[in-house]
Formats: structure tokens, sequence, C-alpha cells
């Protein structure tokens, strides 16, 4: 593989399981990974992680805190469907509420709205997400869900197509 692959460990580390993403990201950059493959903790930094895809990248794989109704510490693996170029804004269209410069926040539509901005083209994007049984102010992530973090660390190699050890 010669694509460039970032794989972006994202969530509030104060939000107990919110914090899943940055820990497989710390994880991950623990391994021998290709020197292909980029892992960052963007934690809730969702400017940085526009930038550093709009660098050019071939895969996202986000990693995060994934609610969808199902059991604490369930890995899911979701390819969102990426929404068509919109149009730029313009000053009769402001921002929404600013949103864009919310140095503390990470919704995956600004992200991309931001990537549109800067004329950048998204390519795959995959979510390595886990089903969270706590959002609540703590550090730590809960039982179920620290139990998740090796079966993601494993996911997201397989997605790469690596096994961490070799740098291949």
């Amino acid at each position: 593989m010669t694509e460039r692959v970032l794989v972006a460990g994202i969530g509030n580390i104060f939000l107990s399981d919110d914090g899943f993403g940055v820990e497989v990201a710390r994880r991950l950059a623990e391994l021998d990974l290709p020197d292909w493959v980029r892992v960052g903790d963007y934690g809730t930094s969702g400017m940085h992680l526009a930038y550093d895809l709009a660098n050019g990248v071939g895969t996202a794989i986000l990693v995060d805190a994934t609610p969808r109704g199902g059991t604490p510490g369930t890995v899911y693996v979701i390819e969102p469907e990426l929404p068509a170029k919109r149009e730029p804004a313009t000053s009769d269209a402001p921002l929404a509420g600013g949103a864009l410069f919310d140095g503390h926040g990470m919704q995956p539509d600004v992200v991309l709205g931001v990537l549109d901005m800067l004329g950048a083209k998204t390519g795959r994007m995959l979510i390595v997400g886990c089903e969270p049984g706590s959002a609540e102010y703590g550090i730590g992530l809960s039982a179920p869900v620290a139990a998740a973090v090796d079966k993601a660390v494993s996911k997201v190699l397989e997605l790469i197509g690596c096994d961490g050890g070799d740098g291949d």
C-alpha cells in the first residue's frame, strides 16, 4: 500500500468513555507502523484534523466513542457517505454561529466544511467507533470500553493491512 493513511483518535478524555479514540491512538502510536501511516491524537481539535486531512490523505480512519444504542464496548466500523462538495460561504450566508472557529469542537460536518473551504478533497473515510457506557465528567474509560481498546487497535491494523509489529 502506498497511499497515505491518517488514523485520528478523537474525543474528550475528561468525559470518561469519550476518551476512547484518544486511548486507541495512544496504543497505536506505540507500534512500529509503516511510514505511510500517521497516527494522531486530535482530542477535540477539529481544526487541526481538517488541516491535516487537507494535506492529502488517501484514507482517514477516525476513532471515537460512537453511541448507536448497542451494548457498551461494542466496536463498530462505519463508512459514512460523504456529502457532496458544498458551495463556499458568502456574506449572505454566514457560517453557522461561528461553529467553524470553535477550537474545542469536533463535529465531523464542520471538519468536512473546513476541508471544502480549503479546497481540499476528502479521500476514503472510515470510523472505528465504540459504544460508550458513560460520558459523565471523569477521567478514565469504563470497564467495557477499556476492554474494547485492544479490539479497536486490531481492527485499525486490519483496515490498514498491517500487524503493527514490523513496519511493513
